[in-house]
């Protein structure tokens, strides 16, 4: 059973852990997510892509155009093309996220509609349409249904469940755990951003 201490251990930050740790419960036990390696796994995961379970929605409000020419360079390749788009949100995302994950052009809206939200920040429609009819959840009509604690916890553990990640976190062989805990953070962040922090937060859980 998670308790609210287990996730102030891991992050001091987490706001209203007590919440927290029953939202996630039922997200936990729905995609079994049920043994101490896969909840530490779990945890550690989605705790540092919501920045200790405080943010539930994409920031996409830049302040400098070369912030966005570092993020997207082959989107905004100097600074006259990422000017228009500096504090623009809505802008952004619009741009950045047309005619992909099942969105349509800018001008559908698609993009900051499907915006990234959730403890995994489920972005697109394509993901959301999935994700909705997993859970039983209309997130088409109502995206913002997914910053809800509930429903953040539900689409976390549905992703994780999608891209097998319980495997992962079982894996106990005699290769490097290590590379299993980094192809976990591939696999949700495509990359490996924040790989020491995640596993800081993954061996504070496991212990």
């Amino acid at each position: 059973m998670l308790t609210a201490d287990q996730l102030r251990h891991a992050f001091p930050a987490c706001p209203d852990a007590e919440d927290w740790a029953l939202a996630l419960q039922p997200a936990l036990e729905r995609y079994r997510i049920n043994t101490p390696r896969r909840v530490a796994a779990f945890l550690a995961q989605t705790g540092h892509e919501s920045g200790g379970f405080r943010r539930l929605e994409e920031n996409l409000v830049y302040r400098t155009p070369a912030r966005l020419m570092t993020i997207w360079p082959k989107r905004f390749p100097d600074i006259a093309t990422a000017q228009p788009f500096v504090g623009d949100a809505e802008r952004l995302a619009n741009c950045v996220y047309a005619n992909r994950m099942g969105n349509g052009d800018a001008a559908s809206g698609d993009g900051y509609r499907f915006r990234g939200r959730g403890l995994i920040q489920l972005t697109g429609r394509s993901n959301y349409a999935q994700a909705g009819d997993a859970l039983g959840l209309d997130l088409l009509a109502q995206p913002e249904l997914l910053v809800s604690r509930e429903a953040a916890a539900l689409s976390a553990a549905w992703f994780w469940d999608c891209r097998g990640l319980n495997a992962l976190a079982d894996d106990e062989t005699g290769d490097d755990d290590v590379e299993d805990f980094a192809e976990i953070t591939r696999r949700i962040n495509g990359g490996v951003v924040g790989l020491k922090e995640r596993l800081e937060a993954y061996r504070q859980l496991l212990a």
